[in-house]
């Protein structure tokens, strides 16, 4: 009788631990830590097949599949089979890093020159590489997006020399653009510089650096126009150096994808002011929103603070299409069509289309948490 209460506690058991299909356990796991498409590869399903569970398709990373077989075992299931791609298992060791090597690359949605620009990478950026799809790579930014670049694109790296150019001395470029020269007060270029490029240093003439580019290119910059990359990173939040760079581009056109000072959009412009600042957003509105210190709609305009993000949208859903920085006054400063400054005052001359945000987000105070990332403390950096 006791052997019969054991076996039938033991059953039990086992069909508690069974409560969850396959589908559901893979659908909690990607909803906790893959539920963006932007930031994470993840296409798996679980099929039975003769009576027993079969998981195929494909994740990014080997921490992703990892999460998924501990997920199966959790819930009770052993006896599967594993038919899980990971992508970045068939990059070979001298390229699963690179480093952007021209002074701005344009990232794709699909590895093609006529698909949608996603997003851009600036000179000196650190990516991971994931994928090899002909001349194109699928990679990871450090703010996680992904998206496909070319080959031509990129500086390959190996896990030794990412470790050497971490410590290496190097000058990142604070000037709204520049410009690598042949020799010091030269003319003849080596390549065009923007705010946020990285350059390993070589020497020094005068106030001449002489530096690197991440494919070995040398030539000189004015001293004026880079600050030391550690010692920049140290600088405290400041809404003043998010504010200059912000009206720096004024005027300049919106460009679906863009986040570089040479053109932009409405997310690149929030992105751009930021890193001049040494901080680290989230590619899209849409993610930026939901960072910071999140304040709701209806909040109102005199409770914002210079350097607050203001999010834009469809009122009706709650969909976030579009994010500015509140300057004072009532004033913020965004990209459409171009960056300018417009009101939230409706009876304000500049009151645009765009009427009251939707939410509005602090960064200030809020470094450090998820989505908002100093470039000091990206390990991808240091």
């Amino acid at each position: 009788m006791k052997s019969l209460i054991i076996a039938l506690v033991m059953a039990v058991s086992s069909l508690a631990a069974l409560a969850i299909t396959p589908d559901e356990a893979l659908a909690n796991l990607k909803q906790r830590i893959a539920p963006d498409k932007r930031t994470a590869i993840w296409d798996v399903t679980a099929k039975q097949q003769s009576g027993k569970w079969v998981l195929s398709g494909t994740v990014g990373t080997k921490a992703q599949k990892q999460a998924i077989l501990a997920a199966m075992l959790k819930n009770g299931y052993s006896g599967y089979t594993d038919k899980i791609t990971v992508l970045e298992e068939g990059i070979p060791a001298a390229r699963k890093w690179a480093l952007i090597k021209l002074s701005i690359a344009t990232l794709r949605t699909e590895p093609k020159h006529s698909a949608e620009m996603a997003t851009q990478g600036i000179m000196g950026s650190p990516v991971k590489v994931l994928q090899k799809d002909g001349e194109w790579y699928r990679v990871q930014m450090a703010d996680d997006y992904i998206a496909y670049v070319p080959e031509s694109s990129l500086a390959y790296k190996t896990e030794a020399q990412m470790k050497a150019w971490r410590k290496a001395k190097r000058y990142i470029v604070t000037a709204y653009d520049s410009r690598l020269v042949t020799e010091p007060n030269g003319d003849e270029t080596v390549s065009d510089l923007v705010m946020g490029n990285i350059l390993e240093f070589k020497t020094a003439q005068g106030n001449w650096y002489k530096l690197a580019t991440p494919d070995g290119r040398v030539g000189w910059v004015n001293a004026a126009d880079v600050a030391e990359l550690s010692q920049w990173s140290q600088q405290g939040f400041s809404a003043a150096q998010i504010e200059k760079t912000a009206r720096r581009m004024m005027g300049s056109s919106y460009l679906w994808g863009g986040t570089t000072t040479k053109v932009t959009d409405c997310s690149g412009l929030t992105k751009v002011s930021y890193l001049s600042n040494g901080i680290i957003l989230q590619r899209d509105a849409s993610q930026q929103a939901l960072t910071g210190k999140i304040m709701k709609k209806g909040t109102d305009w005199r409770q914002y603070e210079t350097g607050d993000l203001l999010f834009f949208g469809n009122e009706k859903t709650g969909r976030v299409t579009h994010v500015g920085i509140y300057l004072r006054d009532g004033k913020y400063i965004h990209c459409s069509g171009q960056v300018k400054i417009n009101s939230l005052i409706p009876t304000a001359s500049d009151y645009p289309y765009l009427y009251s945000p939707l939410s509005a987000s602090r960064i200030k105070g809020m470094v450090g948490t998820k989505g908002i990332t100093a470039l000091k403390n990206h390990p991808w950096f240091f």
